[in-house]
């Protein structure tokens, strides 16, 4: 239900410019993404990442560091062009994560985690290896069989962005006669502990992510959003069937089929599928969330159907129309797979 507007890009028009925030808590490096107006289905999110352990002193030199950012050098040249000019590699480490987070990659990564935490039986606790998570998202091992460092930084950045990116956002609560809201503060997971093979290995949770290229051999993590198996909170469970192999060589940013995966199991939480299977979603709704926004309506078209069709194939849909509405306003209709893409997910 809050996994889109959570992992909306810096791209999106909802999204709005990063921002560094101090209150008598502590000092915080945030990001809002506005709801739709037109959407009664989006929920308005803040993502933030507390910055922890700062002097006054530290406080100072990074807004000096964020001032040098230009958020349209990452709109217009890409993300690594527009945080050059950000000197200190765990503020720039921050922004990009913040900038790029719950990006497709991570998506699977939350996803296979509750499926392994529904095999295990723990509740929302689940153990793993770091190898087999590697295995499972479809990356190959070296000649020397282990896996290539640039991969096992990436997944322990990804882990960390997941562990302590904070998502701030509200949902009514009716209060008598009038409409409260209820807040929610929560991390999409958060690592419980952590193991080394080799003792003498220095290694450290927050260095490791910010600073160096290294991966802890295990991870113990909780599940904040875990909900049991009755499935009946804020958890999404796809079926098992869910492939979640990396395409080798693709952007993570263009996963257009967890994109859209994704959104279509948020909206039936929102939207009851007309006779179980039929769910109709605005054409313009379903091109911002999936990062579909540049003028070429040609390719994003292509695009669109294209992923479409994909998950036709995989079984998750039966099929798609285009359904012409007033003043221009399409609606896309999908035949959903109750089979695969479950109602209660």
């Amino acid at each position: 239900m809050v996994l889109p507007r959570a992992g909306a890009s810096f791209k999106n028009p909802d999204v709005q410019l990063p921002i560094l925030r101090s209150d008598e808590d502590g000092y915080y490096l945030e990001m809002r993404v506005d709801a739709d107006a037109e959407d009664m289905a989006d929920v308005a999110v803040t993502r933030r990442v507390p910055l922890e352990g700062l002097s006054t002193y530290e406080w100072a030199e990074v807004q000096e560091q964020y001032a040098s950012l230009d958020i349209s050098i990452c709109h217009e040249l890409g993300l690594s062009k527009g945080l050059e000019t950000i000197q200190d590699r765990r503020l720039e480490r921050l922004m990009a994560a913040l900038l790029t987070f719950l990006n497709p990659r991570q998506v699977s990564i939350v996803l296979h985690l509750y499926r392994l935490a529904a095999q295990q039986g723990q509740g929302p606790m689940v153990s793993f290896r770091s190898n087999g998570l590697l295995e499972a998202l479809g990356y190959k091992r070296t000649k020397d069989g282990g896996f290539a460092s640039k991969l096992r930084s990436q997944l322990h950045r990804d882990l960390v962005a997941l562990h302590r990116t904070e998502l701030v956002f509200a949902q009514s609560l009716p209060k008598g006669d009038t409409l409260g809201a209820k807040v929610t503060i929560k991390s999409v997971l958060r690592i419980k502990d952590y193991e080394i093979d080799n003792v003498p290995r220095n290694f450290d949770l927050a260095k490791a992510a910010d600073y160096t290229y290294e991966l802890a051999d295990a991870y113990t993590i909780s599940l904040e959003f875990f909900d049991g198996p009755a499935g009946t909170g804020d958890s999404v469970l796809f079926a098992d069937s869910l492939d979640i192999r990396q395409r080798l060589g693709g952007s993570t940013q263009h996963n257009y089929k967890i994109k859209l995966l994704t959104y279509l199991a948020s909206r039936m939480r929102w939207d009851k599928p007309e006779d179980g299977q039929y769910l109709s979603i605005s054409k313009r709704y379903l091109f911002k969330n999936l990062d579909l926004l540049g003028s070429n309506a040609s390719r994003n078209n292509q695009l669109f159907w294209r992923t479409v069709e994909e998950l036709r194939e995989e079984g998750y849909i039966v099929g798609a129309q285009e359904m012409p509405g007033k003043q221009k306003s399409t609606t896309i209709q999908f035949q959903i797979n109750p089979d695969k893409l479950r109602a209660e997910s």
